[in-house]
């Protein structure tokens, strides 16, 4: 079994703990620095997981906590991030729901079988969601004591729209069609699979906020597949009965500063559809890397933070002083503006290249 190793304590030099900072971050509240972490920063680019990967499959090292939790830290230890950000997927859900998945050799998900009909959808049962997935919860309270009070935890879930589309189609796919098919041609199966969704979507992340998380993402990865006028119908209103129901609220309560805990709503494409992502109630909208945050900045309330939004792409191809200096752009972009929290546009990717995460991080700990 991998041992848990210590986190080494985040610098306060300006006054703020990684975790005050992040926090501060999300209520947009005055701050040192922006905090920093990275989508996807558990695993994908690091030797030590790859090492791991030897010994373990991925759904083996995401079902042991001690196992999930040594993934979580290796990037912590390595860049120490603001926050961390639990190791484990969002086809979770689905399996907790009794659609099994698996990852290829190859890369890519196989659903054990996908969601084509109304009886499908049936046979998923929402009852012990959170029973079955009591190793997250594991994994959630031994990160909590690891990371002790210095560093922000975050955990997550995939919305319902992202995971139907999963469901009915598995992954690495030329396009995701098969949902919106559902969706447009028989909309009460269709909602009948949201519902269902959104219900475990709910259970799942109070139990991850009865284990202590610091905040919460909704990844919304499929929200861009949607026509602007099908995206509330679609994605939009399950997500906002998620977050109303996270934050004690009943559907679509605001997000305030004294809202229970964050939560931060990542739709990936979505452009123009801010209106139906601020009706979500999220605390932080995720911006991706298509997206400019000097225009945005104008046009999300002062009261809603914004994360991102550097390409993912420059990781794997840029030199360090490139990285640093496309950092500092986005961080100048979003100066003056209480509430950013620094990320990438997407998920980091395997090809990242350590030196380009390391000029990253150091940018943006070292902006003033």
């Amino acid at each position: 079994m991998t041992t848990v190793n210590p986190v080494p304590a985040p610098s306060t030099t300006r006054g703020f703990t990684s975790r005050q900072r992040f926090l501060n971050a999300c209520h947009c509240r005055s701050n040192d620095r922006p905090p920093v972490w990275l989508m996807r920063q558990a695993g994908r680019a690091l030797p030590e997981y790859r090492k791991l990967k030897e010994t373990y499959t991925f759904v083996q090292l995401v079902q042991n906590p001690e196992l999930a939790v040594e993934v979580t830290l290796q990037p912590i230890r390595r860049f120490g991030f603001d926050a961390a950000i639990l190791f484990s997927d969002i086809l979770v859900i689905p399996e907790a729901l009794g659609q099994p998945y698996r990852f290829r050799e190859t890369g890519g998900v196989v659903m054990d079988f996908t969601i084509q009909s109304r009886a499908d959808v049936d046979q998923l049962s929402v009852e012990k969601v959170c029973e079955k997935l009591s190793y997250v919860d594991g994994a959630l309270r031994l990160l909590r004591r690891e990371l002790g009070e210095d560093t922000a935890m975050i955990g997550f879930s995939g919305s319902p729209w992202t995971l139907a589309t999963f469901m009915m189609e598995g992954s690495s796919v030329p396009k995701y069609s098969k949902a919106l098919a559902l969706f447009r041609e028989d909309p009460k199966t269709y909602f009948a699979l949201a519902e269902k969704l959104t219900a475990a979507v709910t259970a799942y992340l109070k139990m991850q906020v009865a284990a202590g998380v610091d905040a919460l993402q909704i990844f919304d990865s499929h929200g861009g597949h949607l026509d602007r006028a099908e995206f509330q119908e679609a994605s939009g209103q399950w997500m906002q009965q998620i977050i109303g129901a996270l934050h004690g609220g009943g559907t679509g309560t605001p997000a305030t500063a004294a809202t229970g805990v964050p939560i931060i709503a990542f739709s990936l494409g979505t452009h123009g559809n801010w209106e139906d992502l601020i009706a979500t109630g999220a605390n932080v909208l995720g911006i991706d890397w298509q997206t400019s945050l000097a225009e945005i900045r104008t046009r999300i309330p002062a009261h809603i933070a914004l994360q991102g939004n550097l390409p993912p792409a420059l990781l794997c191809d840029a030199t360090p002083e490139l990285v640093a200096r496309e950092t500092r752009a986005v961080l100048e972009s979003m100066r003056g503006r209480p509430g950013h929290i620094f990320n990438l546009g997407h998920g980091l990717t395997p090809g990242a290249k350590l030196e380009n995460i390391a000029a990253l991080v150091d940018t943006v700990k070292n902006f003033q």
